[in-house]
């Protein structure tokens, strides 16, 4: 992995951690997890690296087949770390998991588009935004989710963790055959697809519940 990873890391993350200071307790707790998010990303990107070494496979098989896998392991262990040690209250979990996968998508996407700045375009900024960043982030928030209801279920624990992490490994992996394939836009499209619905489904049971 060269040095431009690691300016853009020390870049983005050093005014966000003097961020962490001014802010309240629940701010703070989604900030810090966007930290870790991007520390996770530095990790992974030299796991990656040693896996491509090591498989000598093209790029497209990497891409589709083993960092689905890499990448949604290691963004969960934060979120599982916390649900353990601190809190699995269902909210929280949703809040920080889904600051993890966005931190690690800033840091992916500037990288990117820092090695291919004279090729990148804004249509190409809004696709990546939209898409693989928010791909990142649905993929932990459904970890996350799912592990307030399985983390006091000792019966449902270890198969329940198994299947979350397995439905983000499938999901990633399909958005990443799909933007490599004839049918991108759909591949782009797809954590849009997902994302509006859920919003949509969260803002209804808040106003429900306020009215209760």
């Amino acid at each position: 992995m060269d040095n431009l990873i690691y300016i853009l890391f020390f870049c983005i993350v050093a005014p966000l951690t003097l961020m962490l200071f001014l802010l309240e307790k629940k701010s703070r707790l989604v900030v810090g997890f966007m930290i870790i998010g991007i520390c996770m990303c530095i990790f992974v990107a030299e796991i990656n690296g040693l896996l491509l070494g090591i498989l000598g496979k093209n790029i497209f098989y990497i891409t589709t087949t083993v960092t689905p896998i890499t990448e949604e392991i290691v963004k969960a262990l934060p979120v599982l770390f916390f649900a353990f040690v601190f809190s699995d209250k269902r909210e929280t979990l949703l809040s920080i998991s889904m600051a993890v996968g966005i931190g690690f998508a800033i840091l992916e996407n500037s990288y990117i588009l820092v090695s291919n700045i004279d090729t990148i375009s804004i249509g190409w900024s809004l696709i990546r935004g939209f898409g693989a960043g928010l791909m990142h982030g649905i993929c932990t928030a459904a970890v996350g989710y799912g592990i307030s209801f399985v983390r006091k279920r000792k019966k449902l624990f270890y198969t329940g963790t198994f299947a979350l992490l397995s439905a983000a490994i499938i999901y990633h992996a399909t958005y990443n055959c799909l933007v490599q394939s004839n049918f991108k836009y759909a591949g782009f499209l797809l954590p849009l697809l997902t994302y509006i619905p859920i919003v949509i489904a969260l803002i209804k049971r808040r106003k429900k519940t306020k009215s209760e």
